[in-house]
């Protein structure tokens, strides 16, 4: 199995602030496309194809993989991603707290299996290492609150 955890503070010297609301509208942009939010050309299709009182459904194609993914939103707090179908399975989250100094904070984790591989054999160590290191979700984090910045400037969130 995969786990993997990481946390970044929300505002940092040298940014623009962004409020629990504002962070909040980009989680919940990005759930629904994440064509907003990650690098050009690597989420290529990112549709709702379902929507409830309780989650919605997205389908996408993200580096290449077909993806469904059942999407809840605990707003203000928590967006999580259980992985219908596609090459992972599990869960994936992105939770906004206030750390014990009250500064808002922006953490993902997740616990995921890879699907049709031996559970803790040499695909799902890669994959491991990959969410670990610099290029994984810690840079997915910053790159998130980069993009919402960016759409607050504009006008759009």
């Amino acid at each position: 199995m995969i786990y993997s955890i990481a946390t970044v503070p929300v505002n940092t010297e040298g940014e623009t602030t962004l409020t629990r609301e504002q962070i909040w509208k980009g989680l919940e942009l990005k759930a629904r496309d994440a064509r907003l939010f990650l690098p050009p050309g690597l989420c290529t299709r990112c549709d709702v194809v379902e929507e409830s009182a309780t989650h919605f459904v997205r389908e996408a194609t993200i580096a290449g993989a077909e993806l469904r993914e059942i999407i809840t939103l605990e707003p203000h707090s928590k967006v999580t991603f259980f992985q219908a179908t596609g090459p992972r399975e599990g869960a994936i989250i992105n939770e906004l707290f206030e750390d014990e100094a009250g500064a808002l904070q922006l953490k993902f984790y997740c616990y995921l299996g890879l699907r049709g591989k031996e559970p803790n054999g040499p695909e799902e160590q890669a994959e491991q290492t990959q969410f670990d290191s610099d290029k994984g979700y810690k840079s997915a984090l910053l790159s998130t609150l980069k993009r919402t910045r960016k759409l607050l400037a504009e006008g759009n969130l």
